[in-house]
């Protein structure tokens, strides 16, 4: 393995990395029902055998910080549906209607929820006499060739031993921002995105739809820790797919208990309704790659399906890791003695005098003080290089917690000191500067243009002329050309079909 340094241009490329993440990353807890422990399935990047074949309900990461441009407010981002192939028509990405995705936030250390957000989603579809996702350009979210839309509402519970004592909707039907089908069918997609922020009453913004998976690591850990040899590091696995996801940005006094206490847990789960009605949790997430690395797979299931407050069943995941002893049998690195009281102290509870709230019970979950100021040049590692704004005080876009909880799963907080990572450093695409942050999601039709077509041309040109050689076309040709540019690829092959079927019956040469 290759030393690098701390803060840039390297570190050590383990292929442990992400099962580090998942390691140091906390306790094994399942997720919790919705006000209450329920029968549940699985979480994040398909990392438990139920979840994995209902990807609506999965979700993959969580996201906690002070905002960086409104520091009196918090940001949590949330996401769902791993590995969105861009191009995935004709029925692209959407929100579950039968599920309810909550954002819980323990605001006492109880590792009790005290405040819970409650996204539900509604499907419109336009015309469903067509198989077409959009039947034109979309140039607003408004607009009446955006076939296929969906909209939701956000629902504040406060709570009191997870039962509600007031529930306030503060948003009501908000448009959600589509997936990207590509050029020709969201020319300025930019536009979607920024129609979609919205301000809510009390001070809060949300923003819910498609963007690029803001996680970056080398999933190639699970092919037998990167070969046993590193041979395959430092690829980011993620490159070039989107994710859904909801941001809400609120004012902290809206989620903290007291300015006194400034520590909240924060955590997601995703309800599902079931064959009797009932809402049943079936993911839940905190911190980054639990369920995937530390569990192992008779807990994986199981992990979903209870609550915070019952993470003490798995602890023995957490003080007992199977990465270091992996890590040390492939690359002779010695694993730290157990147990590992020093990963229960950090990611169960929190830092001592950074993140741990006052009579904290150990649970698995984000925890932030958002009294932390944001770092005017965050640092990838965060608290490990000296920022205490980052992981694992929260979770910025911009963490690199694969190479940070690598390092503390093999020892870095008991004096074994390591550069350990998978030699991803940073995401493919830039984040933004202001809410919602997250890059733009990849567009489904981001190859070559056709042969022979003008990079030059208007995108219904482009398509127009694919179909057959330039001034080979009749004036009745017009609406059919028109209509395939907005049709997609599937789209443009049928109406070229139908073209050639109407040339034909007129008895034309095509």
């Amino acid at each position: 393995m290759t030393p690098n340094s701390r803060t840039g241009a390297g570190h050590r490329s383990l292929a442990t990395l992400i099962c580090g993440a998942l390691a140091a990353g906390g306790l094994a807890a399942a997720g919790a029902a919705a006000l209450e422990p329920g029968a549940a399935s699985a979480s994040s990047h398909r990392e438990a055998p139920l979840v994995s074949g209902t990807p609506q309900y999965d979700n993959t990461d969580l996201y906690a910080f002070v905002s960086p441009d409104k520091p009196d407010t918090t940001t949590i981002i949330a996401n769902w549906i791993p590995f969105e192939e861009p191009a995935g028509g004709p029925n692209f990405f959407t929100f579950a209607e039968d599920a309810q995705y909550d954002i819980h936030i323990d605001n006492n250390g109880d590792a009790q929820g005290e405040v819970l957000f409650r996204y539900t989603f509604t499907t419109h579809t336009k015309n469903d006499k067509t198989f077409l996702y959009n039947t034109g350009p979309v140039t607003g979210l408004d607009d009446p060739d955006l076939n296929i839309t969906q909209t939701y509402d956000i629902e504040l519970l406060r709570l009191e031993d997870q039962r509600p004592v007031s529930r306030t909707k503060i948003a009501d039907d908000v448009p959600v921002a589509p997936s990207n089908v590509g050029r020709a069918s969201m020319p300025d997609y930019g536009t979607l995105r920024k129609q979609a922020v919205r301000e809510l009453a009390g001070g809060a913004t949300t923003f819910a739809g498609q963007a690029d998976d803001p996680f970056f690591l080398d999933l190639r850990v699970f092919d037998l820790l990167y070969g046993g040899n590193l041979s395959e590091v430092g690829n980011d696995t993620l490159k070039g797919y989107n994710v859904n996801s909801l941001a809400l940005q609120v004012p902290t006094r809206m989620i903290t208990e007291s300015a006194d206490q400034p520590v909240v847990g924060i955590w997601s789960t995703t309800q599902r309704k079931n064959a009797k009605g009932r809402f049943v949790q079936v993911s839940r997430l905190g911190n980054p790659l639990v369920n995937e690395v530390v569990n192992p797979l008779k807990d994986k299931d199981a992990f979903n399906a209870s609550a915070p407050w019952d993470d003490a069943r798995f602890l023995k995941n957490v003080t007992h890791p199977e990465l270091p002893k992996l890590i040390e049998a492939i690359y002779g690195i010695d694993a730290p003695d157990e147990p590992r009281d020093d990963l229960v102290d950090v990611f169960l509870k929190g830092v001592e005098g950074l993140n741990r709230p006052p009579h904290v019970r150990p649970s698995e979950m984000l925890r932030l003080n958002t009294s932390i100021e944001p770092a005017a040049e965050p640092k990838r590692l965060g608290v490990l290089d000296g920022d205490n704004a980052g992981f694992p005080n929260g979770r910025r876009l911009t963490d690199d917690v694969i190479d940070a909880a690598l390092q503390v799963v093999e020892g870095e907080l008991v004096g074994a000191e390591n550069d350990l990572g998978d030699a991803v450093d940073a995401n493919d695409k830039e984040f933004g500067a202001a809410f919602p942050y997250l890059a733009d999601p990849t567009e489904g039709s981001r190859g070559p243009l056709a042969k022979g077509v003008d990079g030059g041309n208007d995108v219904r040109n482009q398509l127009g002329d694919a179909l057959r050689p330039a001034g080979a076309r009749g004036s009745g040709d017009t609406t059919l050309i028109a209509a395939s540019a907005g049709a997609g690829a599937g789209g443009v092959l049928l109406i070229g079909a139908a073209l050639l079927w109407w040339r034909r019956m007129r008895g034309r040469a095509y």
